[in-house]
């Protein structure tokens, strides 16, 4: 077949094939039509104030950052987060401080699992997490060292909530032998409430935000108040463990709150890997800090939200580089 007649056979198709290519680029060039940078947030499983906080901080970022189309991820355990954004499956996660020092370290948890987590770096903490101490009135508990030999709740294995006891019986010296009973209920049904208000346990000891509508039923329809997770053991304890921090819950946050409880606990942090570029995370960080009292407003466990970097000594959880640039810190 001569070159002639080949070009007229072909050359409608080559013609429109073409065309076609440069409508997907021009298309692809417009402000208008570029594609968003997916950003997968990873947060506590649905119906979690993790994932609540992780919603509202999607929602500014994308409110704010024609680039970014950021949706939150929940995840079904704690060691789901750190180990899909070491993978590179999520791009940013909310993580709890005591958590992440156990991934860095390979120590609780991440023990025995051969991942690294080295690349993980904080950009900065989003709300706290305080231990709370919950006490019958007829038990006769003054203070934390009254609880040893009572009966006590602390939270099923594995749970924040029992590592949060663990650092507490660390601290103190203790172990399940110096209680009469230690039930390691859930908070799931109400469990550890029920249990708490029929007497089976004298002292509850939790972790989480406040306020808190389960804190809040126990001190007004069981019998109950808080008492300080605060002594001499405890500050030491906080001052040797870089992951946990001398934390308050202030006395107006409950009703029948007489004054401001004075305890310790964790904070959860907002965590990318260290490849996430420096730009993004400095976007990221000017969105949020712009926005804080969109965020304070969301709920009063956020009210102090802020951005600003993450103190401790070291590099034991150390800062993103971004986020060390953004903050200006060496």
């Amino acid at each position: 077949m001569a070159a002639k007649e080949r070009a007229r056979i072909y050359s409608p198709g080559l013609v429109k094939w073409v065309l076609s290519v440069l409508a997907v680029l021009l298309l692809g060039s417009s402000p208008g039509f570029a594609r968003a940078f997916d950003v997968l947030l990873g947060t506590g499983e649905t119906g979690s104030f993790s994932h609540f906080s992780g919603r509202k901080i999607c929602r500014v970022l994308n409110s704010h950052i024609p680039e970014i189309s950021c949706t939150p991820s929940p995840a079904a355990d704690e060691v789901f987060n750190p180990t899909n954004l070491a993978g590179g499956s999520l791009d940013l996660a909310l993580i709890d401080s005591g958590l992440l020092y156990d991934a860095l370290n390979k120590t609780g948890k991440f023990k025995f699992l051969d991942i690294s987590y080295k690349d993980l770096c904080v950009l900065f903490p989003v709300y706290s997490l305080p231990v709370s101490l919950v006490v019958r009135e007829d038990a006769k508990i003054e203070s934390l060292g009254d609880i040893k030999g009572k009966r006590i709740g602390t939270g099923p294995p594995g749970s924040l909530q029992h590592l949060a006891v663990e650092g507490l019986f660390r601290a103190k010296g203790w172990s399940k032998e110096d209680f009469s009973l230690v039930e390691e209920l859930s908070a799931a049904g109400s469990q550890d409430s029920l249990a708490f208000c029929h007497g089976t346990i004298q002292a509850l000891i939790r972790i989480g935000v406040h306020p808190d509508e389960t804190h809040a039923r126990l001190l007004r329809l069981c019998s109950a108040r808080l008492l300080d997770v605060d002594d001499r053991d405890i500050q030491e304890y906080v001052r040797d463990h870089p992951a946990y921090f001398q934390l308050e819950i202030p006395a107006e946050t409950y009703e029948t709150g007489a004054k401001t409880v004075r305890t310790f606990g964790t904070k959860v942090l907002l965590v990318a890997s260290r490849w996430l570029d420096r730009r993004t995370v400095s976007s990221i960080l000017e969105a949020l800090e712009k926005n804080r009292e969109t965020l304070r407003s969301a709920h009063p466990a956020l009210s102090s939200f802020a951005v600003e970097p993450f103190a401790w000594e070291g590099d034991a959880l150390p800062l993103h580089p971004g986020a060390a640039e953004y903050f200006q810190v060496p």
